[in-house]
């Protein structure tokens, strides 16, 4: 199996792994703080970034896994 994918620059953003695809699990709202505090963006300005840069990027079968913990069910 490959080896899994780091979406870089955001290490600080990884809160796991997955137990059967070993892909790693990045937080999306830590991922979005990063980019406020690293590059001066606003909060729709981050998630639009790692909306199309990141969760919109498929790299293959080792793409890392997007968690938005902010999820409630309707």
């Amino acid at each position: 199996m490959s080896e899994p994918l780091k979406a870089d620059g955001f290490d600080k953003a990884i809160i796991g792994q997955c137990c059967v695809s070993l892909r790693l699990i990045y937080d999306i709202n830590k991922m979005a703080n990063i980019l406020i505090l690293r590059d001066n963006m606003t909060l729709e300005e981050a998630m639009e970034y790692i909306s199309y840069n990141c969760i919109g990027a498929y790299v293959g079968e080792m793409t890392p896994i997007f968690l938005n913990e902010s999820y409630e069910l309707q």
